[in-house]
């Protein structure tokens, strides 16, 4: 664990044990205010993304338990690789987003990232807006912006826009104040998620490009919808919620088969 940045920003706590490889992420109760836990490897990359350490064909795999049900979850939490789009302090310009992770966002969060309804929750799932697919709507993305504000014509449109960002993910139904086991394999052409052994999805796209590794847990909300909503802010929080990872392993030149 030691080769990871420990960040910790108003009442967010980091407490490792080196011997049992565990980590727990903490956050207090905070009524106002950005408050985060997490650990990373943007360290690494003192001269910017492209110095970020991982790539295509490389396995991710830890065990991980919340203390809290999901529905009790505020904030947004989880652990994966992504290109921190939104900025970082070591990593400041913004991005287009890239990621392929476990990610859990409460409400009010409404992001992107879900391929499902519900627009929060707990998901396993990618996000490659950088590929052709995605950068072609971008002349067009005003008017796709204001018909998505047409109910019906929005349930047809913006599944076809989420593909072509590489937006391909599924809710995780488990309770995850137990130890579960997260694998997931980024290879050249998809991604695959496992839990407990199980596979529970495939993507497939794959982010190219190099990528850093996060796990985190704080309180903030980001809306971004299709139809041109987007804001940003902080859920207050009123008990003390934490995440623990253990045996965290991250492994280069795993290739994974293509289930075709």
């Amino acid at each position: 664990m030691s080769q990871f940045r420990r960040l910790e920003i108003n009442g967010g706590h980091v407490q490792q044990n080196l011997e049992s490889t565990t980590s727990k992420l903490s956050i207090l109760p905070a009524k106002n205010g950005y408050t985060n836990s997490q650990i990373d490897d943007y360290r690494q990359s003192e001269n910017g993304r492209s110095h970020f350490k991982w790539q295509p064909n490389t396995t991710l795999s830890l065990s991980a338990r919340f203390s809290r049900p999901i529905s009790q979850l505020k904030g947004t939490a989880g652990f994966g690789f992504w290109n921190a789009p939104f900025g970082d302090p070591t990593v400041k310009t913004p991005a287009i987003p890239k990621a392929v992770w476990f990610f859990f966002g409460s409400q009010p969060n409404r992001l992107p990232f879900y391929k499902h309804p519900t627009e929060n929750g707990f998901i396993a799932g990618t996000i490659h807006a950088t590929r052709w697919q995605a950068l072609r709507w971008i002349p067009f993305a005003p008017f796709v912006l204001a018909i998505n504000n047409i109910s019906s014509v929005k349930h047809r449109l913006w599944p076809k826009v989420q593909s072509d960002l590489g937006i391909y993910s599924t809710l995780i139904q488990t309770n995850v104040t137990q130890w579960h086991h997260y694998k997931l394999d980024w290879g050249l052409k998809e991604c695959k998620f496992w839990l407990d052994e199980e596979l529970i999805h495939a993507s497939p796209v794959s982010p190219t490009g190099k990528l850093g590794f996060v796990c985190w847990i704080d309180n903030q909300y980001l809306v971004a919808t299709g139809n041109g909503r987007f804001r940003w802010g902080t859920v207050p929080i009123t008990q003390s919620q934490t995440l623990e990872i253990a045996d965290l392993s991250i492994k280069k030149g795993i290739k994974v088969k293509s289930k075709r």
